[in-house]
């Protein structure tokens, strides 16, 4: 194939990232929209840049050093990095190189000013904008200086920030190649950029225009505070005129410099409305044409408009998709959930299939549209009550669109005058019975799945998980079961708001709750502690687990000292809890019983932390309190008028919370060990198709949804294309977070905390679990990173059930993540130690190693000196 150097901007389409990169490739899909204006240019391919890194075998050597090198090694990157920019500047264009440039310059006029921009491989695409990562510069005029910035511009690929960039996002150096782009210079009156979503909230439908006198550069560098305009449905909605004390003019020589605007000027507006709502009207054209939002470079020149430059914005969250053209309010199953990371397509494909109500994926989340039940008074009072008492900052932000005229559509109640459908269920009696009864027949469930599901194979096993996933539902949704578990929850709201109101205590439910019987998740930490109580007076295994590696440690433990009890207890451990893991909703995550190794730094901190028999010491301490708390609460209430009615009604009530409150765990207990079933018969069923040659490995399963699994296992026939594609959207997404509540229009909501009580600078969240506390933070965001000692506080972003095992050996819990009723906090009470969940941004806010105190009764968490 001939090596083509040089091409036309209005040759080049889209489809063309690997000749022209991700600049040049936008710029030619522009320059093909009617009705647009681009500067005429000509981009130099990346078979140019090829050429000249072929110059230099020098630059190989270099590129593996730099890849072996730590992303936080930033003296290291820094030296290699401006080695090989020199490198690059200094290598001679050859003839044949140099002759192609000046010859399209040569078409276009030698001596006119341009801009030369940088055009990475890797740039401006709908999963990665590296904006800024690579160099432009305007203004240039004359063949040899414009062949010099073109080398300047291949040696950018190279500077700092993008070599840092690269490494921290898994992007291999030599798969990026750089073109440039060599564009007619604009002399505008003022220019700026174009959002055509609102880069805040995420808002669709509103666009906004930063503008500023002159070059765009004065905007782009921070020069000036731009003016801001807001667009919405053809007209300015807001604007904000910034004073614009200095612009970046063109020189007549070449270059650019800061000019000083008159003063008479400065408060002026660099675009009238009118303007403004026509660059939006380009905009939306240019938007239809890339099929998403774009971040787009404008310059005005004699009121027309010139677009040199137009990328993909990349931070907003995805919405997800409707077959309608109605109004929606999606919330977030994540924040419920305990798990807002990112989930695989088989992983929220398999959560849908088996989920109580209808949900939604959007950036590999899933949300639940709330529209019809927001639309009634009466459903949307109980929503409201529900999200308020699980996440206030859901409740807030639901609130927030509530309030907007017409957002959510007005609906009658469902049965105006009559009595709702079905009717209240009756209550259930305070019996420990009924909560072995309904633990017996989850069990007996999980068993049937695990008999019928092990001779299925290929489309039979799809089909026997279809039905499987409808006894899941049944389960689920047994009304004994929800009767049980909202008993635990109502009588524990009942508790603290009648202590409050009669004796004036906040929380007292978290004291009596405290060792609450049939908690399976408590359990699973104590659990853990005599783990560590086997393994701790044997020091050959204790010095092994130290250094253990990968995941096969087990069958080598056996061949040490007191080694086989060690095994036998890890292994009797993973049989009761080893299908949980962190993100378990996610079946794609490794479960412990896959990845055992997991569990190993928490067994050797107990080892270190605690004596013998921690576990039950720790069970029955928190029994006695219990007990003696309810005691004293109970002593206090016959001393006021009325009182023994009141003890007797809370004396029912404690009876009835501690009967209950420990069964709000289990049906997630149940729910995961299905899944582990599930997964188990699924890989192997991958590795049939490995064997096949259908995939080319197990794991590949995991980027495909259930349905499509299902397709081929039958047809044996896979897109690889496809799977490539979701690999990389997935990787995308954990850059984006997932917002509360999210709205058709785009606009992401995170809510509010309304309070007036808390101390200045105090960050706040909900009081989960009461107690004040003090001691270091340890910011930790995945378990096995976990080293902790006596007495720390746990921050972290979300806890599921699988962090349990962290919580007997802290102090108190902060999260960024949860409600009143979440897994972390209903753990954080049932061990007696002082939570706030629901502290935005904890993990960012609070630094590893500080000292903080946290106040588990109001709520807020404060940074200690």
């Amino acid at each position: 194939m001939t090596e083509q150097y040089v091409l036309d901007l209005e040759d080049i389409d889209g489809t063309q990232i690997a000749v022209v990169g991700g600049k040049g490739a936008h710029l030619g899909g522009l320059s093909r929209i009617e009705g647009i204006r681009v500067p005429g240019g000509f981009c130099v391919t990346t078979d140019a840049f090829r050429r000249i890194i072929a110059e230099a075998p020098s630059i190989d050597d270099r590129l593996d050093r730099l890849s072996r090198l730590n992303p936080d090694d930033r003296e290291a990157i820094r030296t290699l990095s401006a080695e090989i920019r020199r490198t690059i500047e200094e290598i001679a264009i050859p003839g044949d190189l140099g002759a192609a440039i000046t010859r399209a310059l040569a078409l276009l006029g030698d001596q006119t000013a341009y801009a030369v921009r940088s055009s990475a491989t890797a740039e401006d695409l709908p999963t990665a904008s590296f904006a800024g990562q690579q160099d432009t510069y305007l203004n240039v005029i004359g063949p040899t200086e414009i062949l010099q910035h073109v080398s300047r511009c291949w040696a950018s690929l190279f500077t700092e920030r993008a070599v840092t960039y690269r490494q921290r996002n898994g992007i291999d150096h030599r798969s990026v190649h750089m073109a440039v782009v060599v564009q007619r210079m604009v002399f505008p009156h003022a220019s700026g950029i174009l959002f055509t979503a609102d880069p805040v909230t995420g808002n669709r439908k509103v666009a906004t225009v930063d503008a500023g006198f002159g070059l765009g550069e004065a905007l782009v560098s921070g020069l000036v505070n731009p003016d801001v305009f807001k667009v919405r449905d053809g007209e300015v909605v807001e604007r904000a005129i910034a004073a614009k004390q200095r612009a970046v003019h063109a020189l007549p020589a070449g270059g650019t410099r800061e000019v000083a605007i008159e003063s008479q000027r400065q408060g002026q507006p660099a675009l009238t409305d009118a303007q403004a709502v026509r660059l939006v009207q380009l905009g939306r054209r240019i938007e239809a044409h890339f099929g998403r939002p774009q971040d787009i470079e404008w310059c005005l020149v004699d009121d027309g408009f010139q677009i040199v430059q137009s990328r993909p914005i990349t931070t907003l969250f995805p919405i997800p998709e409707a077959d309608d053209r109605e109004n929606h309010v999606y919330v977030s199953v994540g924040h419920g959930q305990m798990m807002t990371d990112p989930m695989k397509p088989l992983g929220f494909s398999m959560w849908q299939l088996t989920a109580m109500v209808p949900m939604h994926e959007a950036g590999g989340r899933l949300f639940v549209d709330v529209t019809r039940r927001l639309a009634s008074p009466a459903s949307r009072a109980g929503l409201l009550e529900a999200m308020g008492k699980g996440d206030p900052l859901i409740r807030h932000a639901l609130e927030t669109v509530i309030d907007r005229d017409g957002f959510v559509p007005s609906l009658p109640d469902a049965s105006p005058g009559g009595r709702p459908a079905g009717g209240a269920p009756a209550p259930i009696d305070t019996d420990p019975a009924l909560v072995t009864g309904l633990i017996e027949r989850s069990q007996a469930s999980v068993a049937d799945l695990e008999r019928g599901i092990r001779t299925k194979t290929g489309p039979e096993l799809f089909d026997f998980l279809l039905e499987a996933f409808e006894e899941h539902k049944r389960v689920l949704s047994d009304p004994l079961s929800i009767q049980a578990i909202m008993a635990g929850m109502e009588a524990t709201w009942w508790l603290n708001d009648k202590l409050q109101e009669w004796l004036g205590e906040k929380n007292a439910a978290d004291t009596l709750t405290l060792s609450a019987p049939d908690n399976i998740t408590s359990e699973m930490g104590l659990a853990l502690l005599d783990v560590a109580d086997v393994i701790r007076p044997q020091p050959d295994v204790v010095a092994f687990l130290q250094g253990v590696d990968g995941d096969d440690f087990l069958d080598e433990l056996a061949k040490l000292a007191g080694g086989t009890e060690a095994r036998d207890a890890i292994e009797a451990y993973l049989d009761r809890y080893g299908m949980r893991c962190v993100g378990e909703i996610d079946i794609t995550r490794p479960r412990w019983r896959e990845r055992p190794s997991t569990l190993v730094p928490v067994i050797l901190d107990n080892v270190r932390n605690f004596e013998p028999g921690a576990a039950e010491r720790r069970f029955e301490q928190g029994r006695l309190k219990a007990q003696k708390k309810e005691q004293d609460v109970l002593s206090r209430l016959r001393a006021l008028p009325d009182g023994d009615r009141k003890a007797d009604e809370v004396k029912g009530m404690i009876d009835r919370v501690r009967t209950f409150i420990g069964y709000r765990e289990y049906p997630k207990y149940g729910i995961i060990s299905r899944y582990f079933v599930y997964k188990q018969a699924l890989l192997a069923e991958a590795g049939r198709l490995v064997q096949a040659d259908v995939l080319h490995e197990k794991e590949d399963v995991f980027y495909l949804t259930f349905q499509e699994f299902h397709d081929v296992a039958r047809s044996h026939q896979v897109n690889d294309e496809l799977i490539r594609q979701r690999k990389e959207a997935f990787r995308s997404y954990h850059a984006l977070t997932p917002p509360r509540v999210l709205t058709s229009d785009g606009e992401a909501l995170t809510g509010a905390y309304r309070r007036d009580d808390v101390p200045a600078g105090a960050l706040v969240g909900v009081p989960v679990s009461a107690g004040t506390i003090e001691g270091r933070a340890r910011v930790i965001l995945d378990m096995a990173d976990a080293d902790l000692e006596a007495g720390d506080i746990l921050v972290t972003a979300f806890t599921d059930p699988s962090w349990s095992p962290l919580f007997v050996g802290i102090a108190g819990l902060v999260t960024e993540v949860g409600g009143l009723m979440t897994h972390g906090a209903v753990i954080a009470r049932e061990y007696g130690l002082p939570a706030v969940v629901g502290v935005e941004q904890a993990t960012r806010l609070i630094r590893d190693g500080q000292r903080i105190r946290v106040h588990g009764t109001d709520g807020y968490v404060e940074i200690l000196p």
